[in-house]
């Protein structure tokens, strides 16, 4: 559905992706996962249009992504939740939904996307007259996730949704990708929360210093080795064999 093939970004002389190539199959849950300056948030802005790739290209099905702006992409139904949320924080619960649906296909689609991201989040709904700058951490990620649903996207790109947010809430928001997969919608998750971004991710990449250096089912790549000792501190003790 989405693959990005020799991806190149480069902030001047610095490379912050190195010839990064992925698929996203349609359905899936896709996880990027890599510590801090991996290339994760890089990688979801050059698929989005924010960052342009130096060289190599992106394809979403026949469209080629690569050149294109990026509130093209968006109408084509590449989706992105940024990190940090980036709400209109003097704006409502409302209003910030309603951005979420300002290009045609989507405000064809607004009242259907209205009830679905009130499902999702009962919440919001109990708080759609309220300022956003007012919500807590927990209940401004959700406004994001529902604002970039009504956007009716094909693809959701997730950035960092776990990021900041306490124990409980962490675990809310990962049931929530989980019943966005099962509902039918294609994920392409980045998250530094690994056990969780792993357990739920159909298949998984590990990004370093912008380069990929794992690949595989989420379980296979929680199961490796160097993933437990990079990024879940575990210790991988060798035993010697005994004759």
């Amino acid at each position: 559905m989405l693959s990005a093939q020799n991806l190149v970004v480069k902030y001047g002389m610095f490379s912050a992706l190195n010839d990064v190539s992925i698929k996203v199959e349609k359905g899936q849950i896709v996880g990027i996962v890599g510590a801090n300056g991996a290339g994760k948030s890089t990688l979801l802005n050059a698929i989005s249009g924010i960052n342009k790739a130096t060289s190599g290209s992106l394809m979403f099905e026949d469209m080629d992504l690569t050149r294109m702006s990026a509130h093209a992409i968006v109408r084509a139904g590449v989706v992105q939740v940024p990190e940090g949320r980036r709400l209109f924080p003097e704006m409502t619960v409302y209003e910030n939904l309603l951005v979420g649906s300002a290009h045609k296909r989507a405000r064809a689609d607004r009242s259907e996307n209205f009830d679905k991201a009130f499902s999702l989040f009962p919440r919001l709904k109990e708080r759609e007259s309220q300022i956003a700058r007012t919500l807590s951490g927990g209940e401004q990620q959700m406004v994001a996730v529902a604002r970039a649903l009504m956007s009716s996207p094909r693809i959701l790109m997730m950035d960092e949704p776990s990021l900041g947010l306490a124990p409980i809430v962490i675990q809310e928001i990962f049931k929530v990708v989980t019943k966005l997969r099962e509902l039918g919608l294609t994920i392409l998750l980045v998250e530094q929360n690994v056990h969780h971004c792993l357990l739920i991710s159909d298949y998984a990449y590990v990004l370093e210093t912008g380069q990929l250096v794992l690949e595989g089912t989420g379980q296979d790549v929680l199961d490796n080795p160097m993933t437990k000792a990079a990024y879940l501190g575990m210790a991988v003790k060798e035993e010697a064999a005994v004759d």
